[in-house]
């Protein structure tokens, strides 16, 4: 019975985390794309690995590999690379896990439910990340925190410095910031009645 639900609810899985989670959140087409190809070839090839004599951890060890080439094709934020895991994932529960009977549902389900809560706004809030070039060579710790809260408008939680160029005057630094909420409209008087 299983035989037939896993693959059935591992395409709905990654129907879900593709196209319900990702990408309304990200709006990358060209991950999305990939993320339901992997997990269709992971399932394919592993559902084929369970059904014959040839060792498992070969072929899924064959995708370790493949996958660690293509990520390194171009550049992913880590939340890609969660979501390209969690497709593998997916893929691998619904062809070899037939004998985990419900468990597999079960485990399926979980991977979901803790990306899609992971990655959701309110956890990620007002809280960003970019790597910024400044037009000045800046060693100074306290000046360069100044100087990107003054640039971002924003609180800087964390400032790294990547390279300090004295020559062409140039700092590239990795900071972490909190955006400042935004700001109400304020209500004012208009003949004798309230407006905002």
């Amino acid at each position: 019975m299983f035989l037939i639900i896993l693959p059935l609810a591992d395409l709905a899985a990654i129907v879900v985390l593709a196209l319900g989670l990702y990408y309304p959140r990200h709006r990358r087409h060209d991950l999305t794309l990939s993320y339901l190809a992997i997990n269709v070839g992971v399932l394919g090839v592993s559902t084929a690995l369970g059904a014959t004599s040839v060792n498992a951890g070969l072929g899924l060890g064959l995708f370790g590999v493949l996958a660690i080439i293509r990520l390194r094709s171009f550049e992913l934020d880590q939340h890609e690379i969660a979501y390209y895991f969690s497709a593998l994932a997916l893929g691998v529960i619904g062809g070899l896990g037939a004998d985990m009977g419900w468990a597999a549902l079960g485990l399926m389900a979980l991977i979901l439910v803790v990306l899609g809560l992971a990655d959701a706004r309110r956890f990620s809030g007002r809280h960003r990340w970019q790597s910024v070039k400044l037009d000045a060579a800046v060693t100074d710790q306290d000046e360069l925190v100044a100087r990107l809260e003054n640039l971002l408008g924003a609180r800087v939680l964390e400032a790294r410095p990547r390279q300090v160029d004295l020559v062409n005057d140039i700092t590239t630094v990795d900071v972490r910031y909190l955006v400042a909420p935004p700001a109400r409209p304020v209500a004012k008087t208009v003949g004798g009645g309230w407006t905002s």
